[in-house]
């Protein structure tokens, strides 16, 4: 979509396709995505004095956090990244620091960008690809020399014409894909891995400096491979492409998308809050808060891509704060999170939609791995109430694991199905779930405390 059509109400209608409820969150993900496009319409003497209202999402697990902030980049075409706060809480854990997160945000950055260049200039590469597979199939040959010249290939112009008919006559049964299964040979670019470096007081930094100068330095190999046209025109294509675009510009790009548009998705924040006591791994803690908060504040972040800045990143934290609570966390780093979000436990109606109406939703995913094996699956509006009710029991008798745990019903409901195809239960064939079937698979989990311990 364009970004000028993604008004806050359509942003959440957007996200209405994929995620059930949490109205709130979604309202305050919108605004915050719709301020991006207000920034960089906004006179140039103001763009860099407004700031981005990072967010702070509170919620369990499960009830939607995560996917909010992952759909928000989709629908906006941003890059995005995840990353977990306790990770750099670890024990041990040398060679990554809080800054690696930027660095796997452009990494993300120029890939999207590299992708999109790639289709701009595919058909040109398709045909220059063409040219390739046709030389290895049929060589061209050269025209006879009108002075008599020595060393060419034919000594009428009527083979000449003959060649070139046949070439393109095999150019249409390669683009119609009728010589796909003959093989070829072809010179394809050996990938030279990276060498491992390593030493003592060396950061992430220098040591992918010293990968790439490594890298550049050794020269680039070919080797000769016998593969099918398909496959050929596969690997050749992404080859072809890739000296058509110029990186310097994807670069240039890509810093540019994500100093504008990145999004940084920093989960399990609340592991990282200090419960009181400045002893022990509460000390580690407040030193990661430390390090995160000159990235959220804006800071330069040295990449292999060139300097990124992250004055306009839009940060996303999330955390359950069963434990501690969002007042755990240094003042300076709440005060970089001013949007605060409460995420609703999940209800059983909400179970319901869940199932009945996403783009994605479980039943959907569900009755498309079945419709590959010609197998229709159905479900009935009282079953899929029945399991509604039965995912929301679980999760309040044992773990509130949110809507992850209809995966959980889903799979032991129709496991045996998933089983029985295609030996015992073979295509047109067409299967209904009922209310009886889901009490009569899943009974067993409701009534047996004990089972359902153990249960994901």
């Amino acid at each position: 979509m364009n970004q000028e059509n993604l008004t806050p109400n359509q942003i959440v209608l957007e996200l209405d396709k994929y995620i059930i409820g949490q109205r709130d969150a979604k309202k305050n993900v919108a605004i915050a995505l719709r301020n991006r496009w207000r920034r960089m319409n906004a006179p140039t003497e103001i763009q860099n004095e407004i700031i981005p209202n990072n967010i702070l999402m509170i919620g369990s697990t499960g009830v939607g956090k995560t996917e909010i902030a992952r759909r928000l980049a989709k629908l906006a075409d941003a890059p995005f990244v995840k990353v977990e706060a306790s990770k750099f809480t670890e024990v041990g854990y040398v060679g990554r620091d809080v800054e690696s997160m930027v660095r796997d945000l452009i990494e993300q950055a120029v890939n999207m960008v590299r992708m999109q260049r790639q289709e701009e200039v595919k058909q040109k590469a398709a045909e220059i690809v063409e040219d390739i597979i046709l030389d290895a199939l049929i060589p061209a040959v050269k025209q006879p020399s009108t002075d008599g010249g020595i060393g060419f290939d034919v000594k009428n112009v009527d083979d000449v014409e003959l060649n070139e008919k046949t070439r393109e006559r095999f150019r249409e049964k390669i683009k119609n894909g009728e010589l796909d299964h003959r093989k070829i040979e072809i010179s394809v670019k050996q990938n030279v891995s990276n060498v491992g470096v390593m030493g003592p007081g060396m950061d992430e930094m220098s040591m992918m400096n010293i990968q790439e100068m490594l890298s550049n330095i050794m020269p680039s190999k070919t080797k000769k491979r016998k593969v099918t046209i398909a496959e050929a025109k596969k690997i050749l294509l992404e080859e072809e492409a890739a000296k058509l675009i110029d990186m310097d510009e994807v670069k240039e790009e890509a810093i540019q998308k994500t100093e504008n548009a990145g999004i940084i998705f920093i989960d399990e924040i609340d592991k990282i809050a200090s419960s009181g006591s400045k002893s022990g791994p509460d000390v580690s803690r407040e030193g990661v808060q430390r390090d995160l908060l000159p990235i959220v504040e804006g800071s330069s972040v040295n990449t292999k891509y060139g300097i990124v800045k992250t004055d306009h990143i839009l940060f996303i934290a999330a955390g359950a704060f069963h434990v501690s609570k969002p007042s755990d966390l240094i003042p300076e780093l709440q005060g970089r999170f001013p949007i605060r979000v409460e995420l609703q436990p999940l209800t059983k109606d909400d179970f319901f939609h869940i199932l009945k109406e996403p783009k994605n939703a479980l039943t959907k995913q569900y009755e498309a791995l079945l419709k590959a094996e010609d197998v229709e699956l159905s479900f009935n509006e009282d079953a899929l109430d029945k399991l509604a009710e039965i995912a929301f029991y679980i999760n309040s008798e044992v773990e509130n694991i949110g809507a992850r745990r209809l995966q959980t019903v889903m799979s032991t409901l129709l496991n045996d199905f998933l089983f029985d195809i295609p030996d015992s239960i073979g295509a047109n064939a067409k299967i209904l779930i009922t209310k009886e079937m889901v009490e009569e698979k899943l009974g067993t989990l409701v009534k047996n405390r004990d089972l359902s311990h153990y249960i994901l």
